[in-house]
């Protein structure tokens, strides 16, 4: 399929998920294609298409007038096989949501994680959910409440296969949304995986008032951590130079709308975990990750120091100012 010509075809989108992220993407497409956006909770799905507003998720943002929204799982993924369905739930739900695809259907999810049990990211799972299917990642710096007002946004779409990456762009590409693409999916979801991690170190380090220069020594050696892990799980070193990487991480660690920094924030006066991702309402990525990715990288053999302190802090075993003073005490070595 041609970019070209496919950017100009109104197709038949599914979005499986109508949290912040997969409402606002709903939102980009519908004025353009023929969008259903599925929510698990059908009174949350009769109160959107009531009010033209995902109050829960969303609030002050209206819902473009061609996009419905629906409860019925069965509809959705019908209405989305022959276009292209879009994963919108949290990494948990992507195993069960690519089970329920039907097989044929093109894919693209939004998560940005590593299942819990296997810890795998998706570009490794799909293929023993869905053998010979096409799936990719849509990935990169972006807020939800950012893309819902079309606020200009660049993302990157990933697959080892053209014609999903053609998709992608078809889908979403348009004035304020540019979409890029990348044939290193590997990279591109470890990039987008570890950054949460990261932001949450990042909001400790605001939160204690290191200071600028802290910040920036953080999330620059946080990059060559995110660069680590992936060059060993096979990505290429020039992905994490860009929007999954470099971009991403620079948006999730200093973004006041950054959930995994507020953690960090939050943690750092003090606050119990359980206590902080309950306030938030929200789920926070680089909480439930952050064990997963040092237990993938332990297995790897490759050092990730600060994600580590940051494992340890989310379960309790040392206090933000330890954290920092183990990190602080680390052997002086070469940069690269």
């Amino acid at each position: 399929m041609n970019p070209a010509t496919c950017s100009t075809m109104a197709l038949k989108i599914a979005v499986l998920g109508a949290g912040a992220w997969g409402t606002a993407m709903a939102m980009q497409a519908a004025p353009r294609h023929e969008v259903l956006l599925w929510a698990r909770d059908a009174g949350q799905a009769a109160d959107m298409q009531a009010r033209r507003e995902n109050t829960r998720y969303l609030p002050g943002s209206t819902l473009p007038p061609a996009l419905h929204i629906t409860a019925d799982l069965k509809q959705a993924l019908a209405h989305g096989r022959q276009g292209l369905v879009v994963l919108g739930t949290p990494m948990s739900g992507l195993r069960p949501m690519l089970e329920a695809v039907p097989a044929g259907a093109p894919v693209l999810w939004l998560c940005k994680g590593l299942e819990a049990n296997t810890g795998l990211i998706g570009h490794e799972l799909a293929p023993q959910v869905r053998p010979g299917g096409l799936y990719g990642v849509l990935s990169g710096p972006s807020f939800a409440a950012e893309v819902a007002r079309a606020q200009p946004t660049a993302l990157v779409a990933a697959s080892a296969d053209s014609a999903v990456l053609d998709l992608a762009v078809a889908a979403f590409h348009a004035d304020a949304l540019r979409v890029y693409t990348s044939t290193d999916p590997i990279g591109v979801e470890v990039g987008g995986a570890v950054k949460n991690v990261m932001a949450i170190a990042t909001g400790v380090c605001d939160g204690l008032g290191l200071g600028l220069n802290a910040r920036a020594a953080l999330i620059t050696r946080g990059l060559a951590e995110i660069t680590r892990l992936g060059v060993a799980m096979g990505a290429r070193v020039d992905t994490f130079m860009g929007l999954s990487g470099l971009g991403d991480l620079v948006l999730t660690a200093t973004g006041d709308l950054s959930r995994n920094r507020r953690v960090g924030l939050a943690l750092a006066r003090g606050q119990r975990c359980e206590d902080i991702l309950r306030e938030l309402g929200h789920v926070s990525e680089g909480v439930y990750s952050a064990r997963t990715i040092a237990q993938r990288a332990q297995a790897l053999g490759v050092a990730m120091p600060i994600t580590d302190a940051v494992v340890a802090l989310l379960d309790g075993r040392l206090s933000p100012g330890q954290a920092v003073h183990h990190l602080l005490q680390r052997e002086a070595r070469a940069e690269n």
